[in-house]
């Protein structure tokens, strides 16, 4: 495979780490590390990886995945998808929890080509922040107890990781810049998300030319609807999903080196 020019940190270009890591059949998993927290800590890498469906693992995938030593595992997706598609292999190696945070399904493929692409994803993720506090809560606070390096994913690895990994990283106190570019990453993914799409779906029109698309507009979209209701993303995590300062410290004392 070609070098990834994304790989490094960009504050860092010669990081020995990196931040994607490559599977066959999982397109967009990727290390949390190296984020640069307001107290100048950094987030650790090896410790928390967010990734698209989980259930793809087989083969030498599988062999990969369980080199990382990884030990929680956080399933963002509806009971029904992991139903079709089917769960990490083995959940009972490790501590397993599905927590589906959207309430109101809609099908990427067939959204009106005419429509504003960013701001209806805005609108879905809003929801999803109305709808899911209880499993938004639980995901921080499993991501903040551990054990060990923990994995959140959905499907893609895009939209409801995308929103877990914003929120997450809010509460690590790094900037929203980076809060950002890290959303985007996944547009490094959508060319192999699509091309899975057609495999999947033979004879059907996807009619959204934006689908597997993931730009930085719609977060700052996001993170601003939640400003103008709450405050700030922060507020919004503290007054109504509920984080509490201990379960702050503890994601901070885990994450943060």
């Amino acid at each position: 495979m070609p070098a990834d020019p994304t790989a490094h940190h960009p504050h860092h270009p010669h990081h020995p780490h990196r931040r994607h890591v490559d599977f066959d059949r999982l397109h967009n998993f990727r290390d949390l590390g190296g984020y640069r927290s307001a107290d100048g800590r950094t987030v650790a890498w090896g410790a928390l990886y967010r990734s698209d469906s989980l259930g793809k693992l087989t083969g030498a995938d599988w062999d990969r995945f369980l080199g990382l030593g990884i030990r929680t595992v956080i399933d963002l997706r509806y009971p029904w998808e992991i139903e079709a598609k089917g769960r990490i292999p083995e959940p009972e190696r490790f501590t397993y929890a599905n927590l589906s945070i959207e309430r109101r399904p809609y099908d990427q493929a067939a959204i009106d080509p005419g429509i504003d692409p960013w701001r209806y994803l805005a609108d879905r993720f809003a929801e999803v922040t109305e709808d899911g506090v209880e499993e938004i809560r639980g995901a921080v606070e499993l991501i903040a107890a551990g054990p060990g390096p923990t994995v959140f994913h959905c499907t893609s690895g895009k939209d409801r990781t995308g929103l877990i990994a914003a929120f997450v990283l809010t509460l690590l106190d790094v900037s929203e810049e980076e809060i950002l570019a890290d959303f985007a990453l996944t547009e490094l993914a959508t060319a192999r998300l699509t091309a899975d799409w057609h495999a999947a779906n033979p004879g059907r029109t996807m009619r959204w030319p934006s689908y597997g698309r993931a730009p930085a507009e719609i977060l700052s979209l996001v993170l601003a609807d939640l400003t103008t209701r709450y405050g700030s993303a922060a507020d919004y995590l503290a007054t109504r999903v509920g984080i509490t300062p201990a379960t702050v410290a503890r994601l901070r004392d885990r994450l943060l080196r």
